[in-house]
């Protein structure tokens, strides 16, 4: 018999977790609801042409692809071979497999408009609150198996999008009481870079080599770079870019003296400026910051660009997203531009459990519990309930009749706040005795009384 097991980077969630995940995606889903987003699910796997090309190089190593069924059948056995050797040459064969479990949310609903776009009211303003896949490697913070939450506006170019959804990240952190970084860059500064470096066809080079800065160093990224093609004068420019420091202001005026007299570049720099006129007072701690560092490498961003990172904890980005011009393009359906930003709930979790910010009636399941105190005091305690749940009051009667002790210790283990008991005396009198656990006070209540009291 083998060995209950999950698989490496998926988990199990208990009452307890599953709790303060629901605080953090209902906070989050409360506040796309203020701004005007409606709510939006696709299935958990998406046609393997749908995913493939759309997240770089290095994101399309890490979909999650599913065999086609029937493969042992006999007379699908010598196309299941082949397709196999073109697999692991480096080749998408659909004699092996077709479909994939979706990556993330955003490739998915451009799939969605392009096919209902006749049927949308745009500007198309959606969130969605799913689960997503990728093969990465699990450590702390990543996982194989995680829910994001987007909110993504489709149909518009207006730049108002981007300040709504930088309030948006600006709100639901606040809400949460988690200090975070909101980082912001525009990908035509870094196309504008890769002009200046030898043309646009740098672009990607430039962005995934860029976008790993965090993980591997300067010295790292040098190397990189060199390694896909770019000489030691290029590689000297982009380091310049990514030496810019300074306040935002002393930022804009430094990426003006670089690429400013770039058409691109100056558009870029004008975006970033329209966005930084909305930000919210100077004692904010809730405040945009440029980081020219940012690159997000997936392939569809083509303007404003985010990430958010929490501070005073270790965790990678907690948040991010960014405009594109023409992601349903992909899908046969061109010029419908749109910008989107997610929030990655499982990292926010384990940002919240680290710094102890999860409020304590978070935790509460069960208030009341009954005591089951034989047949007649049960079947009572059963309409009493009633009563309760029907004014939201959360309550369950213990499942059998047992000693004191073991009701107290299942209250405990549950962090139920109150018993209340109803023996034969009680019974007799049409009383009840209500039990505050955590402090052992306690008192005699009329049955009458027992819905209007104050748990």
């Amino acid at each position: 018999m083998s060995k209950a097991s999950i698989p490496q980077g998926t988990r199990d969630f208990g009452a307890g977790v599953v709790r303060k995940r629901n605080y953090i995606i209902n906070t989050i889903k409360n506040v796309f609801e203020l701004y005007g987003f409606e709510p939006l699910e696709t299935p958990a796997m998406e046609n393997l042409e749908t995913l493939m090309g759309k997240y770089g190089e290095e994101g399309d190593k890490l979909i999650f692809k599913i065999l086609n069924n029937g493969l042992n059948d006999p007379k699908n056995t010598d196309k299941a071979r082949t397709a196999f050797e073109n697999v692991l040459q480096g080749k998408n064969d659909k004699n092996l497999t077709e479909r994939a479990l979706k990556y993330d949310l955003t490739i998915p609903f451009a799939r969605y408009v392009a096919m209902n776009h006749g049927q949308l009211t745009f500007p198309f303003k959606r969130y969605q609150v799913q689960p997503v896949w990728r093969a990465d490697r699990p450590q702390k913070g990543r996982y194989r198996e995680f829910y994001q939450c987007d909110a993504d506006v489709v149909g518009s170019t207006a730049l108002l999008n981007e300040v709504e959804l930088a309030n948006i990240y600006a709100t639901v952190f606040q809400k949460l009481n988690v200090d975070v970084d909101i980082k912001i860059n525009n990908r035509k500064i870094l196309s504008a870079l890769a002009e200046l470096c030898g043309g646009t066809n740098k672009l990607t080079d430039i962005t995934i080599a860029i976008d790993k800065l965090d993980k591997i160093g300067i010295e790292k990224v040098k190397e990189e770079l060199l390694q896909r093609g770019l000489d030691e004068d290029q590689v000297t420019i982009i380091c310049q870019y990514l030496d810019i420091d300074g306040d935002n202001t002393e930022k804009i005026n430094k990426i003006k003296e670089l690429l400013g007299t770039t058409i691109t570049g100056a558009k870029g720099i004008e975006e970033l400026e329209h966005i930084l006129n909305y930000q919210p007072p100077a004692n904010s701690t809730q405040q945009l910051s440029i980081d020219f560092t940012l690159a997000r490498g997936l392939n569809y961003y083509t303007g404003i660009i985010f990430e958010v990172k929490a501070k005073n904890v270790q965790m990678g980005s907690i948040g991010g997203g960014g405009r594109y011009d023409d992601l349903t393009g992909l899908f046969g359906v061109p010029n419908i531009a749109g910008v989107g930003i997610s929030f990655g709930v499982d990292r926010m979790y384990d940002v919240l459990e680290e710094l102890k910010l999860f409020p304590q009636e978070v935790h509460s399941g069960t208030q009341i519990l009954f005591f089951n105190l034989g047949q007649a005091e049960s079947k009572k305690a059963f309409f009493l309930m009633q009563q309760l749940r029907n004014k939201g009051i959360r309550c369950e009667l213990y499942h059998e009749q047992s000693k004191f002790d073991k009701q107290f210790k299942y209250a405990e283990r549950k962090h139920i706040a109150y018993a209340v008991m109803i023996g034969s005396r009680e019974l007799e009198s049409n009383t009840c005795i209500i039990k505050k656990l955590g402090t052992g006070e306690q008192s005699t209540v009329a049955l009458t009384d027992l819905a209007g009291f104050r748990f």
